[in-house]
């Protein structure tokens, strides 16, 4: 029954994608945290983005520009790293608070809160028409991998960021998109052999997790097909909600 729920839930998230503006594993993330605890969460999303990534790559990689590349990817390995690093010290930590409601046992921990106020955040910044403009000088390249890996090692949040400081690289649709999927696999390669270290039970739900690569890459090809069918700015509302509603359910404990 969970492989069936967590299934269904990975492929309406991967359809999703298509039209919210969000990345798979910013949805991936809350879906999977309602079956796992919260850490384990973000590295079996972190796997499934990792493996989407890869396949985008074999397709479009050719058009990477390396200079960029380079420039944005080291300082994003080491910011990956850092944050996964935080992310492990932080799931060690012992609870804040505990409290029953109703049948259910409600428990607080700082990993929950810490994961909580970045999904809550970023789904707020999707909503505002400045974050879908904003955009920084190619000098800001060091900075931007940097500061893009860490929330990528921290809780996968990579994507709208790193969007924001290759944009203004001058490269064309191909190579922007190219140079990002390959950015995006080498913050995840760097953030999973991290968490591997903690977390190498997860191939006890090894299942589980390939249940939801399928499930994930059916709903992006299925997204592909309905995507001229939907109002877009309403799901992307709809999912941003979505989203804050969760992370207020993570922060309080009851998820």
């Amino acid at each position: 029954m969970e492989i069936v729920v967590v299934s269904a839930v990975a492929l309406v998230a991967s359809l999703l994608t298509f039209f919210s503006g969000f990345g798979l594993g910013t949805i991936l993330l809350p879906a999977f945290a309602l079956f796992f605890p919260v850490e384990v969460a973000i590295a079996m999303t972190g796997v499934v983005h990792l493996l989407n990534n890869l396949f985008k790559m074999a397709i479009v990689g050719k058009e990477a520009v390396w200079s960029v590349v380079l420039k944005f990817g080291i300082p994003a390995i080491i910011g990956a790293i850092l944050g996964a690093l935080i992310l492990m010290y932080f799931s060690t930590s012992t609870e804040l608070a505990v409290y029953t409601l109703g049948s259910i046992t409600c428990t607080i921990t700082p990993i929950k809160v810490m994961i909580a106020v970045v999904m809550f955040g970023f789904a707020v910044l999707e909503l505002m028409p400045f974050f879908k403009k904003l955009e920084f000088s190619e000098s800001k390249l060091y900075v931007g991998g940097a500061i893009s890996g860490f929330f990528g090692g921290l809780s996968g949040h990579q994507g709208a960021l790193r969007s924001a400081f290759l944009i203004k690289c001058g490269l064309s649709k191909e190579s922007f998109i190219a140079t990002g999927v390959i950015i995006a696999c080498v913050v995840d390669i760097s953030r999973i052999s991290i968490y591997f270290t903690k977390y190498s039970n997860i191939g006890e739900n090894m299942q589980i997790l390939v249940a939801a690569i399928i499930a994930a890459f059916a709903g992006a090809f299925l997204g592909k097909k309905v995507l001229k069918k939907i109002t877009i700015e309403l799901v992307q509302v709809v999912v941003s909600a979505m989203i804050m509603v969760l992370a207020v359910l993570m922060g309080v404990g009851i998820i």
